[in-house]
């Protein structure tokens, strides 16, 4: 149930608009349908959260089984040096768009920073147009509202959570296609059977799927199964830094990229059971290096580092009787080629301006003697570092230049003797800098509310700021609430872009403890507001850690309920919405999750 994208019009436009504009679409289609329909190619890309380069077994890791994945590079190819960025979203961003993540307008992993340009097209626009069934399962990280939701970025089916990390792996709230819905047990493997359950109730026409997987990024949550299944493992190989690594921690997420491999496994033989293995190209990789000081095949660095560690994933292409099984792919390449190659794969160039930044690398796919790739410089970077790589070499953020064929530890710093590759590579950094407009202020974007392509709009707590004796839940924003109501004065406020004025569904996502009964929870915008009074308890038990193998960093969760506050109405134009809690007893009141908005009064 694909969206229309307001990329391409005001975000106020009408509903009958936007009908009109699928209708044409529509009309297009059964051309550009024949034009696939030959090749009737499907595409599925899976992506880990926080696996390292060194957390599979064929790269030389002792301590784990990964036999799927290990057959995946076998039946495909492998690319020897892929780079993505050091972090989430701006990983996702290149994958998407075959651009770096500056020039489209990421610029963190959360409170809006994450959110992808609305202009840019994304590769799921691409095959959406080509008429390929498009979805999408997992984590999104590329924005929760219109127009950055991925019903509005070429996906028909969205099924999964939008944030940088989600609080609970076992039966929690999850975005069904706009609309929150509870998931069924562990969450890799709930995806995996909705990609499997779209592969084949969309058998018949190509298709286009993104599996998203939410581990092994924190928190370290996996089934009794794959935990107790590393008791008969031998103990991992010593990380780089082997003091600052945490055995448990290596352990859990160790047991997670084991679930992973299973349900790769399970993706595989669903492929063949329909009969779609031959005419499916798989790829696998990770968005960053790994989310600890584990075992990484000796590079230095790890999540949120530009160093080989950070930034140097796993990159398997599997198209069996077209791809060579066993190809090494020995150029380096990145996050922001796989959009014109996957396209190029298929028969269709992606992209038209403003230039991609990614290269189509399919003839270094296919081709038995493919020709030679022109010198290029690849950008990894993430909260002022910058690491620019062109062929061996690497200059990285304090400047210092590595010959990676022969240290690819990053030991040995050249750049007193190797004075004319480092000059060129720290002017290429200023270039870059420069075009992707690091140094330019990023301007202000609310939150959207209102835009007929979803009639309910997701305002998580992550998107307020408090103020008051109200307190965040935990310093990284992503799945947090907001509790410590105590003065009338206290509120959590959002900045909006309310884009049709009219009357919205008002509902926070809460718990309230026995003391919190009693309270009144306020929704003001302007001279309007709602508010309703909390009449029964709710579970305050936390669901969160109960289910943790290594005590988490991240904030604690619980068994958020909705709670309606009634109808407000709102008018057009950007403006703050304010929540309070008046006549709080003691204690911190309830804990608020979400606010939703639905529109009541649609064009």
């Amino acid at each position: 149930m694909r969206y229309a994208s307001p990329s391409r019009k005001a975000h106020a436009s009408s509903w009958g608009e936007i009908k009109r504009w699928r209708t044409a679409l529509l009309a297009g289609l059964a051309l550009s349908w024949a034009a696939v329909s030959a090749a009737a190619l499907n595409v599925l890309v899976i992506v880990a959260d926080d696996q390292g380069w060194g957390d599979l077994a064929l790269h030389g890791n002792r301590a784990l089984q990964t036999p799927h994945l290990d057959r995946l590079a076998r039946e495909g190819a492998s690319f020897e040096r892929f780079y993505v960025q050091p972090v989430c979203a701006p990983t996702r961003a290149e994958f998407l768009t075959g651009r770096y993540h500056p020039s489209v307008g990421v610029s963190g992993v959360s409170e809006g920073r994450e959110r992808l340009d609305p202009s840019a097209t994304t590769i799921a626009d691409h095959f959406h147009e080509a008429g390929y069934a498009t979805a999408a399962f997992g984590k999104w990280h590329n924005g929760t509202q219109v127009p950055y939701h991925p019903l509005c970025r070429g996906f028909d089916e969205f099924y999964g959570f939008t944030s940088g990390h989600w609080g609970h792996y076992f039966d929690f709230w999850l975005d069904r296609n706009g609309r929150l819905t509870k998931g069924e047990g562990f969450l890799p493997d709930d995806l995996t059977d909705h990609a499997l359950a779209h592969l084949e109730s969309h058998r018949d026409r190509p298709q286009f799927v993104y599996l998203a997987y939410n581990t092994p990024h924190s928190p370290m949550q996996v089934p009794e199964r794959w935990w107790r299944a590393r008791d008969t493992r031998p103990d991992p190989q010593p990380g780089s830094e082997a003091g600052r690594e945490d055995r448990l921690h290596t352990r859990a997420a160790l047991a997670m990229v084991e679930n992973l491999d299973w349900n790769v496994g399970r993706l595989m033989d669903g492929l063949a059971r329909l009969g779609l293995e031959e005419e499916t190209i798989v790829v696998y990789f990770s968005d960053n290096g790994p989310n600890g000081h584990r075992w990484n095949g000796g590079m230095r660095g790890v999540k949120g580092s530009t160093d080989e560690g950070g930034v140097r994933s796993p990159l398997f292409v599997r198209w069996p009787g077209k791809i060579e099984a066993g190809r090494v792919v020995q150029e380096p390449a990145a996050a922001i080629d796989l959009a014109p190659t996957l396209a190029g794969l298929t028969g269709r160039a992606f992209g038209k301006s403003p230039a991609l930044d990614g290269l189509d690398l399919s003839a270094q796919l296919l081709e038995a003697a493919p020709p030679r790739l022109a010198k290029r410089t690849l950008f990894t970077h993430w909260r002022g570092q910058i690491a620019a790589r062109e062929g061996r070499y690497v200059l990285d953020d304090k400047r210092r230049l590595y010959d990676l064929e022969k240290d690819p530890g990053q030991h040995h710093d050249l750049s007193s003797t190797e004075t004319d590759v480092s000059r060129r590579l720290s002017e290429s950094v200023a270039a870059w800098r420069r075009r992707v407009g690091l140094d330019t202020s990023t301007p202000s974007r609310p939150f959207t509310v209102g835009h007929p392509s979803l009639p309910t709009t997701q305002l998580p707590a992550r998107d307020a700021v408090a103020s008051g004796s109200v307190k965040r839940s935990n310093r990284y924003p992503n799945c947090t609430f907001f509790s410590g109501w105590g003065a009338d004065d206290d509120r959590v406020v959002w900045g909006v872009e309310v884009l049709a004025a009219g009357e919205y569904e008002a509902t926070v996502f809460a718990v309230a403890g026995e003391r919190a009964v009693g309270s009144r929870l306020e929704l003001s915008c302007d001279r309007a507001s709602v508010q309703a009074t909390i009449r029964e308890p709710s579970d305050t038990a936390e669901i969160g850690p109960t289910h943790d193998r290594v005590p988490r960093k991240e904030g604690i969760v619980y068994d958020f309920r909705p709670i309606s506050l009634g109808k407000i109405e709102l008018k057009a134009g950007r403006q703050d919405l304010a929540l309070r809690v008046h006549d709080v007893a003691d204690g911190p009141g309830p804990a608020v999750w979400l606010l939703t908005l639905t529109r009541a009064t649609p064009d």
